[in-house]
């Protein structure tokens, strides 16, 4: 079994709950971000790059508990940045595990193994390590050869130690089915748990913008990956059968990102873990006043197009399954025989990307009068910005939030939080570097590039 049977049990009444008592929109996991410090910078992500000050602000154990107990979810992910790098990671664990929380702390594994000795195997907790894929496939994906083979002596070190550890997998355009395939198989000779899969996310501030998997290239590689009943039913996924039967492209559902929310530096995420449209002071908030018509496929929404990430869809198959007897059914006869995948038919074409600006479409320095157009740049700058009021001020910080009256700012170099009238500001100046610019990632593969050509033969 790939979870305690205790855990399924929690979320079972969890759903079951809020559902007999009438609530549409309701937590299943609380996403909980304590830093965004990270180290590493992988091609795929979207979420490491703010100003120095942002990078150095974490929440504190308090706020953390705060958020928890907000919402009270059965089950805590701990993502980032890399959780190990705060440094009260251990306080925060042993604090949800005192309130029964089931605990996912995503990591990349190159502290892990420094680090077990801060927590004690229990239940509660699972050390969720990013691998996405044999070594070679992993270390591209991350910018960092030597990776791989970092995560794997943690885990095997966490496994000797009684941990309960899990992998958290991102596929993306340039997978291999055949290759994953066999690498869920040597997951499964690791030992660990089960899995969690899920396709790339186009980040817009990703540097690599070009190998993220559309919808129906999604449902194409996973049936290619899951074609064989029998080595599928070996495989344990660390996720609801639904959801890999909905990857695959055998049942549709529209995302519920209030099921997932996101709780960070900034408050709560807007909608979603995977977009950022500003930020709420309380869940309640998020869960009353964001415009959820404006989000999901079914929304026609470009930046929601393509997207079948676990974060927004899990708790909608989660759902399902209990909703009705059809559903309950469902779900337990996919956990016993595996999830239903249909044959695979020809590939999709490749994905066109669905964004019409990169990180790079507005240069520091870029300057305007104060349109509501140019404070959505502002606001989506990964970088400092400079606002100049009515009276000549100059105010320079890192936009967090956009509001329709109002700009909320960090000031630079703090953590001083401001709110400005739109009204009162006249111009924008995109001021600080945008940390998004994809060089790390443009670097990494130019000196592999380098390397490549090294190590080839010379020509006759």
């Amino acid at each position: 079994m790939p979870v305690p049977f205790s855990q399924m049990v929690r979320v079972a009444r969890h759903v079951l709950g809020h559902q007999l008592a009438g609530h549409k929109r309701f937590p299943l996991v609380l996403m909980l971000e304590p830093l965004y410090r990270c180290n590493l910078a992988c091609a795929g992500c979207g979420k490491i790059q703010y100003p120095s000050n942002v990078l150095r602000t974490q929440l504190s154990v308090e706020e953390c508990m705060r958020a928890v107990d907000e919402v009270d979810t059965p089950m805590v992910s701990i993502p980032g940045g890399e959780p190990l790098m705060h440094p009260q990671i251990d306080e925060i664990v042993r604090s949800l595990v005192a309130r029964k929380k089931y605990v996912y702390l995503c990591t990349n594994a190159l502290l892990l193994e420094e680090k077990l000795d801060l927590f004690t195997p229990t239940k509660f907790l699972s050390f969720s390590v990013h691998l996405d894929g044999f070594e070679a496939e992993h270390d591209r994906s991350v910018c960092r050869d030597g990776t791989y083979r970092i995560a794997v002596r943690a885990i095997e070190k966490a496994l000797e130690r009684g941990f309960r550890i899990t992998t958290n997998t991102t596929l993306f355009d340039a997978a291999d089915p055949e290759q994953t395939a066999d690498f869920f198989d040597e997951a499964m000779r690791l030992g660990i748990e089960g899995m969690m899969v899920s396709p790339g996310y186009a980040y817009e501030k990703a540097p690599d913008q070009e190998h993220f998997l559309g919808r129906e290239r999604t449902h194409g590689f996973f049936r290619k990956v899951l074609r064989d009943p029998k080595r599928r039913k070996n495989w344990r996924f660390n996720q609801s059968p639904l959801f890999i039967e909905f990857l695959a492209g055998t049942r549709e559902y529209e995302c519920t990102p209030w099921g997932m929310p996101t709780y960070s530096v900034f408050g709560w995420q807007r909608p979603c873990y995977l977009l950022q449209e500003g930020y709420a002071p309380s869940f309640r908030e998020l869960l009353d006043e964001t415009p959820w018509e404006k989000y999901g496929h079914a929304s026609g929404n470009s930046a929601c197009r393509d997207c079948m990430v676990h974060s927004g869809f899990e708790a909608s198959s989660v759902r399902h399954a209990f909703s009705s007897w059809g559903g309950l059914f469902a779900m337990a006869r996919a956990f016993f025989f595996g999830p239903r995948v249909p044959e695979p038919g020809p590939d999709a074409p490749a994905h066109q990307a669905s964004r019409v600006s990169g990180p790079d479409a507005f240069p520091q320095g870029w300057s305007s009068p104060a349109t509501p157009e140019a404070l959505r740049v502002v606001f989506d700058y990964r970088g400092d910005v400079t606002l100049t009021l009515d009276d000549g001020t100059a105010v320079e910080g890192y936009v967090t939030n956009l509001r329709g009256d109002a700009v909320e700012l960090w000031r630079r170099g703090t953590t001083e939080t401001l709110s400005l009238p739109s009204a009162r500001i006249q111009s924008v100046v995109l001021s600080g570097r945008d940390a998004a610019s994809g060089r790390s990632y443009q670097t990494w593969l130019t000196g592999h590039e380098r390397q490549s050509r090294a190590a080839a033969p010379p020509r006759a």
